[in-house]
């Protein structure tokens, strides 16, 4: 609590927090007086007393205590403390990009850490850092396809959207034409001047109700550019499956990827084709997207100040009103 209560907050006069150097010194005063005071009986030498020493006595400082606290939450708002809020305003025209996942079943293979799937999750929150002020939304597809954040410049809405795995949502496969399809439509509307589909996948076309040519010949005719990523490793990959029993077992399978299709999807479109072996080469591969797609966004930063000292001084006040119910009742002292 309070270190959220602390958090992004300065001083106006950081100078007057020079008198909490004096709050020690009262603490020390408080408690050495509490055990030297004129008024203090020495009971060491009566047995019969020494049960006399209870919570109620132990605590008989308390009430100065409490004082000396309450005097320090007044110097910390005499320093007046003020909470910085920054803003952002985004002017300009930014891209409309929808990022378009491949979520199959393949996508769990280990080739990458700590798999495909995760791997891609992560270099993709990294790109979605970078473009500041673009429209960004989210496909998956596996043998359908499933629009899962729509357009939108509200970033956390979209990256709470991507820290999911949603493996295993839809019906297995890999329809890399309703993928398509379905991000493009995302975009048709859009009114930016470069509107992109970054499709990534890690296999072979399998069928759906859209086939990739056709959803190819959409993105033409409404002048979406398409980026393709082919993702995995060469050879083979180990790939986790459900057994019988409910265990899950690892097989090997060989990495299979229509890089022909990819390759043609990407020129036809006038964007490009990669190929990520790893998680290096695919930051690289989103990073040369990031720097193709260049958006004339410009970014004004506003430093707004909001006025602290209310908890200071309603936490000074609870300290006084509970000192002064203390020292009145419980830790009421006689002369």
């Amino acid at each position: 609590m309070l270190a959220a209560l602390f958090q992004h907050i300065s001083f106006e006069w950081p100078w007057m927090l020079g008198l909490l150097a004096f709050i020690p010194l009262l603490l020390i005063r408080v408690i050495w007086r509490g055990k030297n005071g004129p008024a203090r009986l020495r009971v060491s030498e009566m047995p019969e007393l020494a049960h006399g020493y209870n919570l109620k006595t132990s605590l008989r400082n308390l009430p100065a205590i409490l004082r000396v606290l309450a005097l320090a939450c007044l110097v910390v708002a005499l320093a007046r403390p003020v909470r910085k809020e920054m803003i952002e305003l985004h002017s300009g025209k930014g891209v409309e990009i929808v990022l378009c996942m491949d979520v199959s079943g393949s996508m769990l293979a280990k080739d990458f850490t700590p798999n495909r799937l995760e791997a891609a999750q992560e270099v993709a929150r990294a790109f979605i850092a970078r473009r500041k002020g673009d429209k960004i939304g989210l496909v998956i597809f596996a043998g359908q396809s499933l629009t899962l954040c729509p357009l939108t410049t509200d970033h956390n809405a979209l990256l709470y959207q991507l820290n999911h795995n949603y493996y295993g949502i839809l019906t297995d496969g890999t329809s890399i034409g309703s993928g398509l399809a379905s991000a493009v439509d995302r975009l048709r509307l859009g009114e930016a001047a470069s509107r992109v589909v970054v499709l990534l996948t890690d296999g072979e076309d399998t069928g759906g109700k859209i086939d990739p040519v056709t959803a190819k010949d959409i993105a033409k005719t409404f002048g979406v550019k398409v980026y393709t990523i082919g993702m995995g490793t060469d050879g083979y990959a180990e790939i986790p499956y459900q057994s019988n029993i409910g265990t899950t077992v690892m097989e090997k399978e060989k990495v299979s990827i229509d890089e022909d299709l990819l390759r043609n999807i990407a020129d036809e479109t006038g964007g490009a084709y990669f190929r990520a072996k790893n998680t290096g080469e695919l930051e690289k591969i989103y990073s040369a997207i990031d720097k193709l797609e260049t958006s004339d966004i410009r970014t004004t930063v506003f430093n707004k100040k909001h006025e602290a000292l209310l908890p200071f001084l309603l936490m000074a006040l609870v300290l006084l009103l509970l000192e002064g119910l203390l020292a009145n009742t419980w830790l009421r002292r006689f002369p």
